[in-house]
């Protein structure tokens, strides 16, 4: 069984985090969420779902905690994702600032060699983004924007957000059946 953490901030794009859940729901993946006060609005916003509502998460751990297991190496997670990441959450990881459990859990990852997936939303990306991101990525993440792809036609948010998440879901080697790929046939 893989374990992952999975963690939402507050940029928007929580749509993202809601269709990655549904697409490895039935895997044998057990997932633990982190979620930011400025997330859990935001998720409403969007979606009008509480983290409660998100029945493939098997615990969600106070983005205070810093005694959860995930802000220890020897709680031994597979790997984690942001989604989405605000430029704070990424500015933070980026600087090896463990501020919240969100940080921290990612500064984890990074010292351990796990993945840690980071799909940053926000756009324009300003100097300090970038070398934030450059950072990041230096430090071992992987910066996976939120950025739709439209040669697989999607037919409605729903499914372009679906297709992202695969791709997300492809970066921490979860094989997802059916998933779309690329293979220039389609020129």
């Amino acid at each position: 069984m893989k374990k992952i953490i999975l963690a939402i901030t507050g940029a928007s794009g929580s749509l993202y985090a809601v269709e990655l859940l549904r697409l490895i729901e039935g895997f044998d993946i057990e997932v633990h969420g982190i979620i930011s006060r400025a997330g859990e609005k935001v998720l409403f916003l969007e979606e009008e779902l509480q983290p409660g509502d998100l029945s493939v998460v098997r615990k969600w751990y106070e983005i205070d905690n810093l005694a959860a297991p995930m802000a220890s190496g020897s709680a031994r997670y597979d790997a984690m994702i942001v989604l989405p990441c605000t430029m704070g959450t990424l500015a933070s990881i980026a600087n090896g600032l463990s501020i919240n459990l969100i940080h921290r859990a990612a500064d984890v990852m990074l010292k351990e060699g796990k993945p840690l997936v980071l799909a940053v939303r926000e756009t324009p990306f300003n100097r300090n983004h970038l070398r934030n991101m450059l950072a990041a990525a230096d430090a071992g993440a992987i910066i996976c924007p939120a950025m739709p792809a439209f040669y697989n036609r999607p037919e409605n948010l729903r499914e372009m957000a679906r297709y992202f998440a695969g791709r997300v879901a492809c970066q921490i080697g979860i094989d997802v059946p059916g998933f779309k790929e690329w293979s220039g046939d389609n020129v």
